[in-house]
């Protein structure tokens, strides 16, 4: 096989499930936020009694935190990702209950001091508000509006902006990935929350091999909606040819930080 065929096989061989992006080292970099979630979420567990990662991936953010609170809880819709994250979890005695992004949260009204979320694909901010202790406080690093778009159009062509990332049955209390902090601020205070901090950074990525764009495009899937190599091949094709001749593919992925509390 040429080398491009090489690379794509060897993209599309890689498991998806879990946020373990260590596959990706010497072949794409990406900055990270200058407020370090992970420092952020380990100082909060630290000092919470009782705890709830929403939306964990399989557990690798809120399984590196040097100490648990005496009660921890996870969710995750992703039924590949339960078993993992119940392994990685397992540490803490963590209980990981598999939910629906959307659904309802299976805990009690008042039950936890601290709520954390890392990318969540939608935010319920009415079901954040309500399993909070009064004066508990919400923390989550979100994917903003736009993130990796200069790899969108790429592969799909140039695209309409796009419209206001509420969720369109659920209402104006809950948002999508790709929200705006101004839209994600206003949910969060139509749902009765304080909103106490928002900080908001774009990253530089570089993709170096096309084995690294089709593993990407497979695991972050809206990026290109629907992606598989068949469709996009020829997109690839050119794209490799770019990598080959002129270096990395730079990109910027969209983050923003906030902060709410339940007064």
């Amino acid at each position: 096989m040429s080398r491009f065929e090489d690379l794509v096989a060897e993209g599309e061989s890689v498991p998806t499930e879990g946020w373990d992006f260590s596959w990706f080292t010497g072949r794409a970099v990406e900055e990270r936020p200058s407020w370090g979630y992970a420092k952020l979420l380990a100082d909060r567990m630290a000092k919470a009694e009782a705890a709830l990662d929403i939306q964990t991936g399989g557990g690798e953010v809120l399984a590196s935190i040097p100490a648990a609170p005496p009660v921890l809880a996870a969710t995750e819709s992703w039924q590949p990702n339960i078993g993992i994250a119940r392994r990685n979890l397992a540490k803490f005695d963590a209980t990981v209950v598999e939910v629906d992004d959307e659904a309802d949260l299976p805990f009690p009204s008042d039950h936890f001091d601290l709520v954390v979320s890392r990318h969540p694909v939608i935010t319920r901010w009415d079901e954040v508000r309500r399993v909070l202790r009064p004066n508990g406080t919400y923390l989550a690093q979100q994917v903003g509006s736009g993130s990796v778009r200069e790899l969108t159009e790429l592969m799909m062509g140039a695209q309409e902006a796009a419209e206001a990332s509420v969720h369109p049955s659920l209402g104006p209390l809950a948002t999508t990935a790709g929200a705006t902090p101004m839209e994600a601020t206003s949910s969060a205070e139509a749902a009765g929350l304080e909103v106490v901090d928002l900080r908001q950074e774009a990253l530089r990525m570089e993709f170096y091999d096309i084995a690294a764009v089709v593993h990407f495009l497979r695991k972050v899937i809206w990026i290109v909606p629907g992606f598989t190599v068949d469709a996009y091949r020829d997109r690839l094709a050119e794209l490799h040819d770019f990598l080959e001749r002129h270096g990395p593919f730079v990109a910027y992925s969209q983050r923003f930080l906030i902060e709410a509390r339940k007064s």
